[in-house]
């Protein structure tokens, strides 16, 4: 679990997982980065997958 700090103090959690070209997914309201899990799962082998 890591968390990015926006300048006006706004944390940003995301998840990092895998190796290689970054593939993003990001959720809207009101899900949440667990619900890439299945997506992350496929692309693992291939691809570093960050999820906000």
């Amino acid at each position: 679990m890591s968390t990015l700090q926006l300048k006006d103090g706004t944390e940003i959690f995301y998840k990092d997982q895998g190796e290689g070209p970054v593939l993003m997914f990001h959720h809207g309201w009101p899900l949440s980065s667990d619900d890439w899990d299945a997506q992350v799962i496929f692309f693992l082998q291939r691809l570093q997958s960050y999820c906000t």
